[in-house]
């Protein structure tokens, strides 16, 4: 009697062949760009799972690509917390980019190190949060961010780590690692170095919101603008 074949997928979703994308155990978190959907593991960001994003320096961009799915996490009613952020970030710039300023959580501890590293562990493993943005620090040890990667196992949702660009030469857990490179004013160049499934070679560029004009800063500027809540770990 011949045995039937299965599908490595079908044994387990952690399985799949070299030419297919890894089905994750549940879709994803759609990125608010087709583009780059396409290319993840699971149609989106990935839950329960870390997702790596390498900068050659802050403001790149970043907070714009991020912030559809942080929006759809708070149009959920589940809170978004963001830890360390390397400035003050714009309230005003915020809602324009569809997030509820006051349904967000900003986490700033003085050094962004061993105090920061608890506090996003700890929201990781709460299991009620909606969505997780950390600026790590740098040259952080592999088994720091293994720690982080498991933690984040029991987190239904998407959570993003921002490191330093120097870091794309070192071992990382996160199963999905990006690094981001300027592409003009309003656009992105997003390289995949790692994901559940065949490398892709080329780079995937997104326009982004476009940035304020100089007529809405000075708006911003004369209005009183609400401010996210910080909490000081130190």
């Amino acid at each position: 009697m011949s045995a039937v074949f299965s599908a490595p997928q079908d044994l387990h979703p952690a399985l799949w062949l070299g030419h297919q994308l890894g089905r994750a155990r549940a879709d994803g978190v759609a990125s608010g760009f087709a583009a780059l959907d396409a290319q993840l593991p699971g149609g989106g960001w990935p839950r329960r799972a870390l997702t790596e994003l390498l900068l050659p320096h802050p403001g790149l961009g970043e907070i714009r690509l991020l912030a559809p799915a942080l929006a759809a996490a708070q149009r959920e009613g589940r809170l978004v917390m963001l830890f360390d952020p390397p400035a003050r970030l714009s309230a005003w710039a915020l809602a324009q980019l569809g997030l509820d300023v006051s349904q967000l959580l900003v986490v700033q501890t003085r050094l962004g190190g061993n105090d920061g590293l608890w506090a996003f562990e700890q929201a990781l493993k709460s299991g009620h949060v909606g969505a997780l943005v950390a600026w790590l620090p740098p040259r952080l040890r592999a088994e720091r961010l293994r720690r982080l990667q498991l933690a984040a196992q029991a987190h239904d949702g998407a959570a993003f780590v921002m490191r330093e660009m120097a870091a794309t030469e070192r071992p990382s857990a996160a199963p999905l690692r990006l690094s981001l490179h300027a592409a003009g004013a309003d656009a992105l160049a997003l390289r995949l170095l790692k994901r559940r499934g065949p490398p892709l070679d080329a780079p995937i560029t997104l326009a982004l919101p476009p940035v304020l004009s100089e007529a809405a800063r000075a708006r911003r500027r004369a209005a009183a603008l609400p401010t996210a809540t910080f909490v000081d770990l130190g």
